[in-house]
């Protein structure tokens, strides 16, 4: 019998359990571990923020959906990963044994490398959290009764760009619709050295296309953005130029904020010896598999991915949804493979799909693979795009609760954007 340990219950890990569990024998055992007892869907919290969604229309409690597919489930948090001895000690001071390891805890979020930011102890909110979310939605109905300025945006050192464009565009939709946008200036203050950077090194025509919007909606915004400071209501900004020289020093006043912060791996996962880059990050090979414990796997915003290209204010490469899935695959058939003595051949397709809101519009692209050059290399901008995250965001919810391991994004983004085989895919 192997015993199967999954660390993390949210876009990869979830899916990982289902799949894992459709692809091993009964004897074989599958354990999630997560320090929170529910599943959220990240890709909501943007609607969340500004009321346009609840809490229970995408968090889901995660022990019912697993145990009912005979998955078991431990909602506590790891401590510590013994990795050479096979065993996680859980902050109760319990552990857990296991054969093969899937690290998918998504990001720790460093808003301590900027002072002053962050929704707790700060001055700026988040969305990469359904809490964060809410905290910004109890704070932005205070705001509605006396608007002022906002300033949207991510971090020095962010690599997940796309979800700051489609919030400045959602609360920009969402104070039009109150007839109040004229009372709230946004500025856009981004680490990307351009806009529409997202930092992939540009997508097709996302350069002019997002400058397009930003400037039909009459949001102003500063690349090159290295936030140093926030204090309350202010926020301090060298910009530099592409030599990485200050060329000018920006102080913007606020009365809301939103800043995605730079990612850093958990600690309990960045604090093993040798699995990690110095960011916490786990370093893995081709197989997901990690380079220093065999036993190790690991996909999603956790994995080490080095940056596109070197920019002035550093950026990391982000991981979208239907990348992680393809490394969830590729995890799953490998260990599969490896407990029926044959060997890891499966490798996960490292492209960037995805789908944007834009509060009444929206944007999609397509980058083949990520890094540049690539076989495919388009955006487009839509109402379809809107109406398609919508939808999209009822069919994945509807299969966490069903418990379905197919591959998700793939079942639906690709046939929304018309593509039949990844190598061609077709504008819509």
């Amino acid at each position: 019998m192997a015993h199967i340990v999954i660390v993390g219950a949210g876009i990869g890990g979830m899916p990982a359990a289902y799949e894992m569990r459709s692809k091993l024998a009964p004897q074989d055992k599958v354990t999630v571990i997560s320090a929170v007892d529910y599943f959220q869907f990240v890709p909501s919290n943007p609607w969340i923020a500004v009321g346009w969604r609840q809490r229970d229309d995408i968090v889901l409690q995660i022990r019912p959906l697993l145990e009912r597919k005979g998955i078991d489930f431990i909602a506590k948090a790891v401590q510590s990963i013994d990795a050479p001895g096979n065993s996680l000690t859980l902050e109760d001071g319990n552990t857990v044994a296991y054969d093969y390891l899937i690290i998918t805890t998504g990001p720790r979020l460093a808003f301590e490398e900027v002072p002053g930011a962050g929704p707790v102890h700060g001055h700026t909110h988040s969305v990469c959290s359904v809490d964060h979310a809410e905290h910004f939605w109890r704070d932005y109905q205070k705001f509605l009764e006396a608007p002022g300025p906002m300033v949207i945006g991510a971090m020095p050192g962010a690599s997940c760009f796309g979800p700051a464009y489609e919030f400045a565009f959602i609360v920009a939709a969402d104070l039009r619709k109150r007839k109040l946008r004229h009372k709230a200036p946004i500025t856009f203050v981004t680490s990307e050295p351009y806009i529409g950077h997202l930092g992939l090194g540009g997508v097709g025509d996302s350069k002019s296309m997002l400058e397009s919007e930003l400037r039909g909606q009459d949001i102003k915004w500063i690349t090159n953005a290295r936030t140093t400071r926030v204090d309350a209501g202010k926020m301090f900004v060298e910009q530099l130029d592409d030599k990485g020289q200050v060329y000018q020093a920006h102080e913007l006043d606020f009365k809301l904020s939103m800043m995605l912060p730079s990612f850093k791996g958990v600690d309990a996962v960045a604090s093993v010896p040798g699995l990690c880059n110095p960011r916490g990050f786990v370093l893995i090979d081709e197989h997901q598999r990690s380079k220093a414990y065999p036993n190790i796997f690991s996909a999603g915003v956790c994995v080490a991915i080095p940056p596109v290209e070197v920019t002035p204010v550093p950026t990391g490469a982000p991981k979208t949804g239907y990348m992680i899935e393809t490394m969830v695959s590729a995890i799953v058939h490998n260990i599969a493979a490896e407990i029926a003595g044959q060997p890891a051949t499966a490798t996960a397709t490292w492209n960037a799909i995805c789908l944007a809101d834009m509060g009444d519009t929206g944007a999609a692209f397509v980058a083949l693979p990520q890094i540049p050059p690539r076989n495919v290399n388009w955006f487009k901008k839509g109402k379809w795009v809107h109406l398609g995250k919508i939808a999209f965001e009822k069919y994945f919810i509807n299969k966490m609760k069903s418990g379905n391991s197919e591959p998700i994004y793939e079942k639906y983004v690709l046939k929304l954007l018309g593509i039949t085989r990844l190598q061609d895919p077709k504008s819509p």
